[in-house]
C-alpha cells in the first residue's frame, strides 16, 4: 500500500510573537504610513532599512511595496529609458520581464543551461551585439552562476548589473552576498520568500546617486531624510526635482513583521539547506530523475528544489505531476507552453515583441520540475516526498 504526504506545500511558519505584539500596537495607533511618526520617533520602516543594510553589508537600502517594485525602481534609478534593451536570463518568473516592460524597455533573453544557470557564452555574445547597457540577472530558484565571469562581462561591455535576489536572500558566491555584485540588488519579502510580509521588498546599493533616486522613486516626497540607510542631503538635492514619485512605499506594519524575522534568517537558511539535502539524498540514483550538484563556490538557500526528468516522455510528464499530486506532493513543471499558476515560460510573455527561439532554454525547461520546501516541513517529510517522487517517476520511465 502506497503512503501519501499530507502537509501543505504553501503553509509558512507563524510570524514571531514579538512582531504580532508590536503589530497590534501599531494597529491601535493607526499610524501605519512610514512617515506618520511622532516628533523624535523613528519609524519601523526606517529601522528596518538600517537593519537590512547592515545585514546585507551595503551602504544604502530602501524598503518598498514588493520585489517587483524594487526591480522597476532599480532599473529607473540605474538610467534605463523607454526603448532601451535590457539583458535578462530567460528562465525566470513573470515579475522580471514585467519590471523591464513597466519602464518601457525590452528584454533581450539570454539562454539558460541544463544546470539552470545563465549561459555565459550567450550572455557575452548578446552583451557584444545587442546594444543593451543593463543586465537584470535573476538568480532563479536560488541558482547563482559564476559571478566572477558575470562581473567581467558586464565591465568589458559597459553594462550595469542589477541582481534579482528574490530567491537568494542570504546566499553567497565565494563568500560575497548575493545582491552585492552590481549596481543594485533587489529582494522580495512575499510570503514564499525567505522573510515573509505577504508582499514587500528591498533595494540595496552602494551607489549614492542611485540610492537617492531610488528613495525618491519609492515615494518619499521631500521626506527622504527619514530613511534608515540613506545617502547625504547633497545626493538628494541633485535629483529630487527631476525624479518621479512612483508610490511604492512599504508601511510600518509590514516593516515590524520583517524586523522580527531578520535575526532568525541565518538559522532558517541552515534549516532550509537541511531540507534540501534530505530531498537530494532521497532522489539520488532514482530512476527517471536527474539532480544537479550545486557549484562548490555557491552558498545557496535551499528553500526550493529542482530536478530533471529522464526517460519520461514529454507527453507523460503531466501524468507524473498528477500522480505525485494525488499522493500529496506538489511538483511544478516548467515545460508547458501555457502558464500554470506561478509557473510560466519566457515565450508565454507575449507582450514582449520579437520573442526569440532559445533551444537550450526550451530543452532545459521541458524536463525541469520544481518543489517548494517550506520550513513547516522536516527532514523526515522530505525523505517521504523524495520516496513518492521516486516511486511515481519509476512507473513512467520508458
Amino acid at each position: 500500500m502506497s503512503v501519501n504526504f499530507t502537509k501543505p506545500f504553501t503553509q509558512q511558519e507563524a510570524i514571531p510573537e514579538s512582531a504580532i505584539e508590536r503589530a497590534v500596537e501599531l494597529l491601535r495607533s493607526g499610524r501605519l504610513h512610514r512617515y506618520n511618526t511622532l516628533k523624535g520617533e523613528t519609524s519601523e520602516a526606517e529601522l528596518l532599512e538600517a537593519e537590512y543594510a547592515s545585514w546585507q553589508g551595503t551602504r544604502y537600502c530602501v524598503a518598498v511595496a514588493s520585489g517587483g517594485q524594487a526591480m522597476q525602481i532599480a532599473l529607473r534609478a540605474a538610467g534605463v529609458k523607454p526603448g532601451d534593451k535590457v539583458l535578462a536570463n530567460a528562465w525566470t518568473l513573470a515579475p522580471v520581464p514585467g519590471a523591464i516592460h513597466a519602464v518601457g524597455a525590452a528584454p533581450v533573453y539570454v539562454e539558460t543551461g541544463d544546470d539552470w544557470l545563465t549561459d555565459l557564452a550567450d550572455l557575452e555574445a548578446k552583451a557584444a551585439t545587442s546594444g543593451a547597457r543593463h543586465f537584470m540577472l535573476s538568480h532563479m530558484r536560488g541558482h547563482i552562476c559564476d559571478m566572477d565571469e558575470v562581473v567581467r562581462i558586464c565591465a568589458q561591455y559597459g553594462i550595469s548589473l542589477i541582481e534579482d535576489c528574490a530567491h537568494t536572500m542570504g546566499a553567497e558566491w565565494k563568500g560575497r552576498k548575493s545582491g552585492n555584485f552590481g549596481a543594485a540588488g533587489c529582494f522580495s519579502t512575499q510570503t514564499y520568500k525567505h522573510i515573509n510580509s505577504g508582499e514587500g521588498g528591498f533595494l540595496t546599493t552602494d551607489d549614492e546617486d542611485l540610492a537617492a533616486r531610488a528613495i525618491i522613486l519609492s515615494g518619499s516626497y521631500m521626506l527622504y531624510a527619514r530613511h534608515g540607510a540613506a545617502p547625504s542631503e547633497e545626493a538628494f538635492r541633485k535629483v529630487r526635482l527631476e525624479t518621479p514619485n512612483c508610490s511604492a512605499r512599504i508601511d510600518n506594519l509590514r516593516a515590524t513583521i520583517l524586523r522580527a524575522q531578520l535575526p532568525l534568517l541565518e538559522d532558517n537558511i541552515r534549516r532550509w539547506n537541511n531540507l534540501y539535502r534530505a530531498i537530494e539524498a532521497g532522489l539520488a540514483g532514482a530512476s527517471g530523475i536527474v539532480t544537479v550538484p550545486r557549484e562548490q563556490h555557491e552558498a545557496f538557500v535551499g528553500s526550493s528544489f529542482q530536478f530533471h526528468t529522464l526517460g519520461i516522455t514529454q507527453a507523460d510528464i503531466p501524468q507524473f505531476i498528477a500522480n505525485c499530486l494525488k499522493r500529496g506532493v506538489e511538483v511544478k513543471w516548467f515545460g508547458p507552453e501555457e502558464p500554470v499558476a506561478f509557473t510560466s515560460r519566457y515565450d508565454s510573455w507575449r507582450y514582449v515583441a520579437d520573442i526569440p527561439v532559445l533551444p537550450k532554454t526550451l530543452a532545459t525547461l521541458s524536463t525541469t520540475c520544481d518543489l517548494r520546501l517550506p520550513l513547516t516541513f522536516n527532514e523526515a517529510d522530505c525523505s517521504l516526498i523524495a520516496q513518492i517522487i521516486t516511486e511515481e517517476a519509476g512507473k513512467l520511465v520508458g
